[in-house]
């Protein structure tokens, strides 16, 4: 019998990216072993789906309730351990809620829930049923993400003075002027997406990598969200100032309605003795930055970088890696904490990052329509 994780996945078939992103980070550390699932909402699909991919259709599921209720009458060594969600925002709750009650081990796609107070729920769920729980803010599997945060808890760039978060993308500009698409697109619709789009997608992520990188909980924010049209009910661009401890301050912007731009997220720290900046559309290059120095551009693979990022190098110096690899990264570390081997806590975000992104969410979009208030996290 192979000693492999047993997987199962809801949602991701066809031909769905994000699909795609998991069952090529799973397959890369030979820890998991994709056991069955349920692919689409329509099982026949999810039946042929299984057949293109080359497993066995016996534990193809018509719907969650009788994955786990199968599963469950299974020996204990044939079931499987762990589930990934990977379906629309407002599914994630309820799925990752029933597979946490039964004991079964979950990744989870973010935003993790609709709601803060869903979040919190779920969050006592995990810890009463002792599962574990992996939220796929995948930019943080990045070597050079992982170096950077290991710079920052070293001292490397002094003590902290501003932060400064940015992610732009573009590919909503096409979509919000038309208002048949607007009304169509389940990313703008408030009982698919919950109450953010803009930060719920892709502010949240800024937002976790600050707090990952640096080590600091953001305690307060102001923001000023832009919904474009009367009749949109989802933001699509914001800016968000943020208060840190100790007089640490900075801003966050997100947008994707930023024309021209594909998915520039950059993180930037500025420290007493230097700064460091991170951009995910190069992200092989760490770039730190002191006064009177010239300009040092730090690697993957390389020795001189901590036992974490060297870890999640898979390449030689000079072979870039990309998003898969940083998702296998968060894959590979859920699997050493489910075997119940030595890890590092920052190999994968857990559910405490979930509820601090819901927290964030939600209190960003009050902040906006309080008339851009600062409000507590």
């Amino acid at each position: 019998m192979s000693n492999k994780i047993k997987w199962g996945v809801i949602g991701g078939g066809g031909d769905s990216l994000i699909g795609i992103l998991h069952r090529v980070a799973a397959s890369m550390f030979d820890a998991y072993e994709l056991s069955g699932g349920v692919f689409n909402a329509q099982h026949h699909q999810s039946l042929k789906f299984a057949e293109e991919i080359g497993i066995s259709t016996k534990r193809i599921y018509p719907d969650i309730e009788t994955m786990i209720s199968e599963e469950l009458a299974l020996p204990e060594s044939e079931r499987i351990q762990v589930v990934s969600v990977l379906t629309p925002n407002f599914l994630h709750y309820p799925m990752a809620k029933s597979l946490l009650k039964f004991g079964f081990h979950v990744i989870c796609e973010k935003p993790m829930t609709m709601t803060y107070a869903e979040a919190i729920e779920l969050q006592e769920i995990q810890q009463e049923h002792h599962a574990l729980f992996a939220l796929t803010h995948t930019y943080t599997g990045y070597p050079m993400v992982r170096q950077m945060k290991k710079m920052i808890e070293e001292g490397i760039i002094g003590e902290i003075q501003k932060v400064d978060a940015q992610y732009y993308q573009g590919w909503i500009n096409p979509i919000i002027h038309d208002p048949k698409q607007r009304k169509s697109t389940w990313r703008l619709d408030p009982e698919k997406s919950g109450i953010s789009c803009c930060l719920g997608d892709i502010g949240v992520h800024a937002y976790q990598m600050l707090e990952y990188v640096t080590g600091h909980k953001i305690k307060s924010i102001l923001a000023d969200l832009n919904y474009l049209y009367d009749d949109n009910q989802m933001d699509i661009d914001g800016t968000v100032l943020l208060r840190l401890d100790d007089h640490k301050k900075g801003v966050l912007r997100a947008s994707q309605i930023a024309t021209g731009e594909e998915n520039n997220f950059t993180v930037a720290v500025y420290g007493t003795k230097a700064g460091l900046k991170w951009g995910q559309e190069n992200p092989n290059y760490l770039y730190l930055m002191e006064d009177g120095q010239p300009l040092r551009v730090l690697k993957p693979g390389h020795e001189y970088n901590s036992d974490i990022s060297l870890s999640g190098t898979k390449l030689p110096p000079g072979h870039p890696e990309g998003i898969f690899d940083a998702m296998g990264n968060i894959y590979n570390g859920m699997a050493k904490a489910i075997r119940g081997h030595q890890y590092d806590i920052a190999e994968f975000p857990t559910i405490t990052d979930g509820v601090r992104g819901m927290r964030f969410i939600e209190q960003s979009v009050y902040s906006h329509e309080q008339g851009n208030i600062w409000v507590e996290l």
